[in-house]
């Protein structure tokens, strides 16, 4: 079977999320007079997570993460009160929205698969709207993809099926027989590919095992996909 639509998830996948991520940390903590201790870090990392998995799940929407991420990080380190912990949000979101590192052979590979004339290139994306959109166009990956779905705009957040229903009636001629969902986080990517009746291709660059989703292809570099489509064909 040859796969004709590839939806690409962005953060970890494409670019480097972990980098930009920090690179707005620090930025956001310098500009408050804060200082920015590995502790501080991890407690982050882990926190915001959490929050994230609660809005995969159906359990918080996307604006309560923004609205208790970095207060209860404030609170907890006993850094300063509520109404800085919500202001250190915006500024940190400034500086996501510029943050656009690549991944290891993202580039390499989105130049292969756009000659390849019977592929068209989505993105499918559970972050915000106006940072993902920046993010690609600072990267230069903007072109290679036709349609950017998001689900701040979609209404519906990457497990649900419902927001690759709303993917695949804004696609023309849309076949999920011949469609891959590449992404590397299980419980997003892998795990819609599952609800959709989707193939997955698990980026797992970390070689990491899993118990649960099970993807239909797992590949650790970005490169390996452009064979894995090649002898779909």
């Amino acid at each position: 079977m040859a796969y004709q639509t590839l939806l690409f998830d962005v953060d970890d996948t494409l670019l480097d999320f972990g980098a930009s991520e920090e690179a707005s940390l620090a930025l956001m903590f310098k500009h408050f007079g804060l200082s920015l201790t590995d502790e501080i870090k991890e407690r982050y990392e882990v926190l915001n997570q959490n929050l994230w998995r609660q809005f995969e799940r159906r359990e918080i929407d996307r604006q309560t993460i923004f609205q208790r991420r970095f207060p209860e990080l404030f609170q907890e380190f006993q850094l300063a009160d509520t109404t800085a912990g919500l202001q250190a949000e915006a500024v940190y979101r400034e500086g996501l929205n510029h943050g656009h590192q690549q991944v290891p052979q993202a580039q390499a590979l989105l130049q292969q698969l756009s000659q390849l004339p019977q592929l068209q290139l989505y993105i499918v994306s559970n972050g915000v709207a106006k940072t993902q959109n920046m993010r690609l166009q600072d990267s230069g990956f903007a072109p290679y993809f036709k349609q950017v779905f998001v689900s701040e705009a979609v209404g519906y957040q990457k497990p649900d099926v419902r927001f690759f229903d709303s993917v695949a009636n804004n696609i023309t001629n849309f076949d999920k027989n011949k469609t891959l969902i590449i992404g590397d986080s299980l419980t997003s990517d892998i795990q819609g590919g599952v609800n959709a009746g989707i193939d997955t291709v698990w980026y797992n660059p970390q070689h990491l095992t899993t118990t649960t989703v099970q993807p239909t292809y797992q590949i650790s570099e970005l490169l390996s996909l452009l064979k894995l489509v090649e002898q779909s064909a």
